[in-house]
């Protein structure tokens, strides 16, 4: 469920009616729950993209016709929205036909500058203080609070345990064991390690974090700075010894690449466990993102979902309604969609103390590692920002440039885009 890419593959087109919005395809919508016939005065429409493991577009069905049961004057329309989820979602928003309620990845913090989204500070109450506080801290713009976290995703590395045992591989705790444990375990039929078929995923930005360097601190880029340089340039190495895979069926979102043998270390998500234990058993660990060198920081990416109300909207009180009963009242619903679809972290402590399945073997080390080392994407890190800082990267590990001018030069367009963000 990670936000970091639309992944059409991962995703799938799945059938049902279409909506038509500004011209365009848009996605799957259900039967409002309510309706006039129920007495209902008003219908929301509540966008969500098209998460990949299966029930989870019935669960928000099911949801939101619980949702109307309890508020019969209020139905719901649930959206279900394949491919490029943001792009729709950033063009309809432009337009009458925009969601009253929608959900986005990485939190965007121009959304709140630009008056897109209401301010939900007054939904919380005493539920707050239950939920964890890097959620809160996403959510949260000039000291209001704009959204509410649904799940939050755990990224981090997978790997085998018996391949590296057989290999003599103790499982890599700085960045130089990655490469030489990748390196080891190429042969002449297999790569060593998966990172996503562009050869970088999210190691860029991990490599920066790993070596003490950020990516955007009090509104300035900052992803031109020494460890940034010193960091990305490392991941040369990876592709200088041709020990990653490349090109793969399907990205790193998905643990086909591990589950196969086809590698025997991968940059996956939580929400893939269910999987990898069906396919492996016990034979597998997991691992943050190792250190750049010892005694510096690992890292795990926590990305996730949030839910936010259309400030633009006409049913503004209602969809606030819709998201406080929810994502804050709601926490049988919470633990269901957390666990029943994959594995996720719930956002608010009481219900991620429940929550059984991820409270046990390789899913609470996961969940411990995301208490003690996880990182999350900057509010203004938006497709513009990154895609300047993955093409800084890309030419990096390709050999096409030195990391300190490519890196200063993406950074300083970069803010010019980040100053567009606060205009």
């Amino acid at each position: 469920m990670s936000a970091q890419k639309s992944r059409l593959g991962r995703r799938g087109f799945l059938g049902g009616s279409i909506l038509f919005v500004a011209g365009a395809a848009v996605g799957c919508t259900s039967n409002p729950t309510g309706g006039a016939s129920g007495g209902a005065k008003t219908t929301l429409n509540v966008w969500s993209h098209a998460y990949g493991e299966a029930g989870t577009q019935q669960a928000l069905t099911r949801y939101a016709a619980e949702f109307t049961k309890a508020n019969p004057d209020i139905a719901v329309k649930v959206t279900w929205t394949p491919g490029d989820y943001a792009g729709k979602l950033n063009a309809t928003l432009l337009t009458d036909a925009a969601p009253d309620v929608f959900e986005i990845g990485d939190f965007n913090d121009s959304l709140a500058w630009h008056g897109q989204i209401a301010r939900l500070d007054d939904l919380y109450g005493s539920a707050k203080a239950d939920f964890n506080q890097g959620d809160l801290d996403t959510a949260t713009v000039d000291g209001k609070l704009y959204g509410v976290k649904m799940i939050d995703d755990v990224m981090m590395l997978y790997y085998r345990k018996s391949v590296l045992s057989k290999a003599g591989i103790t499982p890599p705790d700085t960045f130089d064991a990655l490469v030489a444990a990748a390196k080891a375990l190429t042969t002449k039929n297999t790569k060593g390690l998966f990172l996503g078929n562009d050869g970088l995923g999210d190691s860029a930005i991990l490599a920066v974090w790993s070596n003490g360097g950020d990516l955007v601190a009090d509104g300035k880029a900052v992803f031109g700075s020494p460890q940034a340089a010193e960091a990305v340039g490392g991941l040369k190495r990876l592709h200088d010894d041709q020990s990653l895979l490349l090109g793969f069926t399907t990205d790193w979102w998905d643990p086909a690449a591990l589950t196969q043998n086809v590698v025997p270390m991968q940059w996956g998500g939580l929400w893939s466990m269910p999987a990898v234990k069906t396919a492996l058993g016990d034979d597998f660990g997991v691992l943050p993102w190792p250190a750049y060198r010892a005694g510096g920081t690992p890292v795990v990416r926590v990305g996730g979902w949030t839910s936010c109300v259309n400030a633009k909207g006409k049913n503004v009180d209602a969809a606030k309604k819709f998201v406080q009963w929810l994502w804050i009242q709601q926490t049988d619903l919470q633990k269901d969609w957390s666990e029943s679809y994959g594995f996720h972290i719930p956002p608010r402590k009481s219900v991620a103390a429940t929550a059984a399945k991820v409270a046990q073997g390789a899913a609470k080390e996961t969940v411990e590692l995301a208490a003690k080392y996880g990182r999350h994407n900057p509010g203004s890190w938006n497709s513009a920002v990154s895609s300047l800082f993955s093409a800084a990267a890309a030419k990096i590990v390709s050999g096409q440039g030195d990391a300190s001018p490519l890196l200063a030069d993406a950074a300083r367009q970069a803010q010019n885009e980040i100053d567009k963000q606060r205009a």
